[in-house]
């Protein structure tokens, strides 16, 4: 079985977000990619076979199996269309989060992807205990969004991975208005064994829906501020969905010698 290491939201090797993607034949066992995804240790490793009607596409990090991932469908998207179906420019994966159409756009791969609605919570103390700073706003959707008063603040965050722990919430987004961007933020995924995520694509589906809102734009460029850092351009279509595009860099290709478990299905 051949693995695939791209890194998404980049146009260059060693920065954005890595993922592994394996294609297959048939599904392994959920045991087997959860150790492949242990072993990989990467933020996701996206498991692809192909259906009658394009791809089946799950994600899974080194903790569990989550019902969306951007950056780790940019990087499949990456595969399918420079590997296995190079004539193409669009790609559909049934996942957990429904259908999902890709599109190629000259160097840019265009991910239509839902939104989803935040409800603003109270700002709580433990919040600012495990930040180290108090945020301005928190709201909740799929994820824990905090905004903070500037974009310093979001990128000189070192939060108490601990504290994270205890807060309400799947992943917590830290974020901020940019300055040459709309906004830059960061995103830390402590109880999925993730300490920060470097590019959060499906983060996004929530913090530039909320710029969109804040800012009145349809289109957002958005930087995650990580160590490794990426660019997601981020439009709104006004039916409760976004289109979030990035570039990904092919890093290596190998051969998985494990023989992973098969279902047989």
């Amino acid at each position: 079985m051949k693995q695939y290491i791209v890194d998404a939201f980049t146009d260059r090797p060693f920065a954005g977000n890595p993922a592994a993607v394996c294609v297959m034949d048939r599904w392994p066992k959920e045991t087997a990619m959860m150790q492949l995804a242990m072993e990989n240790n990467l933020s996701e490793t996206a498991f692809v076979v192909k259906e009658k009607e394009g791809y089946r596409l799950r994600w899974f990090t080194p903790g569990t199996e989550v019902k969306l991932c951007g950056h780790a469908t940019l990087a499949a998207s990456y595969v399918i269309l420079n590997f296995y179906e190079p004539g193409a420019d669009e790609v559909r994966f049934n996942t957990l989060s429904g259908m999902l159409t890709i599109r190629k756009n000259g160097t840019l791969y265009e991910m239509d992807f839902p939104t989803y609605e935040l409800t603003e919570i109270p700002v709580t103390d433990a919040m600012e205990q495990a930040f180290g700073i108090r945020p301005v706003r928190a709201l909740l959707g799929l994820d824990l969004i905090c905004e903070f008063e500037t974009e310093e603040q979001v990128r000189a965050l070192q939060p108490d991975q601990g504290r994270l722990l205890q807060i309400e919430g799947r992943i917590q987004n830290a974020t901020a208005a940019g300055t040459e961007t709309d906004c830059v933020s960061r995103s830390f995924c402590p109880k999925l064994s993730i300490p920060e995520d470097p590019v959060c694509g499906s983060a996004h589906c929530q913090i530039a829906a909320y710029w969109a809102g804040q800012t009145g734009k349809n289109e957002i460029v958005a930087c995650q501020a990580s160590k490794r850092g990426g660019i997601l351009h981020c439009r709104l279509t006004g039916n409760g969905r976004i289109v979030i595009s990035g570039e990904a860099a092919l890093v290596a290709i190998s051969e998985i010698m494990a023989r992973l478990e098969e279902t047989g299905g």
